[in-house]
C-alpha cells in the first residue's frame, strides 16, 4: 500500500478533537468518499481521539490518502504513550469502559471502518489506524 498524501496533527486537548472531527470532514470529502461515509470516518475519529486524550494522555493523529488494490481510501492512525490497553480484548468488547462513557469507543469504531488494527505496547503507548475505502 502506497501513501499519496499525509498529515500530522496534535491531539492534546479537547478542542484538537474538535480539529481533527474537522480535518477528517475536510480530508473524506476531498477523497470522495460519499456523505455517509464521511459521517462515519468523522465519528470514529471523534471516539478515537477523544480516548487519545483522555486515556492516553494526548498523542496524534495521521491522515493517510492510501492507495492499494487499484483502489484508494483514508487511513486514520492515533498514537499516544499513555498507559497502553492492559487487556485489548475486552477493551474491544461493546459496554466496556474505564471511565463513564458508553463503553462504544474502540468496538464502535471497528462497525464504522473497513479495517481496524490496534496495538497496545507492553511498556506504554497505544497505536490504532482505521481504514475506510473509497466504495
Amino acid at each position: 500500500m502506497s501513501v499519496l498524501r499525509s498529515e500530522t496533527l496534535p491531539v492534546q486537548t479537547k478542542h484538537d478533537i474538535v480539529r481533527a472531527r474537522q480535518a477528517v470532514r475536510t480530508w473524506s470529502r476531498e477523497l470522495g468518499l460519499g456523505l455517509v461515509d464521511q459521517t462515519k470516518m468523522i465519528t470514529a475519529a471523534s471516539e478515537l481521539a477523544r480516548n487519545t486524550v483522555d486515556h492516553g494522555g494526548g498523542g496524534s493523529m495521521r491522515m493517510e490518502v492510501v492507495e492499494g488494490d487499484r483502489r484508494r481510501g483514508l487511513r486514520l492512525v492515533f498514537e499516544d504513550d499513555g498507559p497502553g490497553i492492559p487487556d485489548l480484548e475486552r477493551a474491544m468488547r461493546d459496554g466496556y469502559s474505564t471511565g463513564s462513557g458508553l463503553g462504544l469507543g474502540l468496538s464502535g469504531a471497528r462497525r464504522l471502518v473497513n479495517e481496524l488494527d490496534v496495538e497496545a505496547r507492553p511498556e506504554g503507548g497505544t497505536r490504532v489506524s482505521i481504514l475506510r475505502w473509497l466504495p
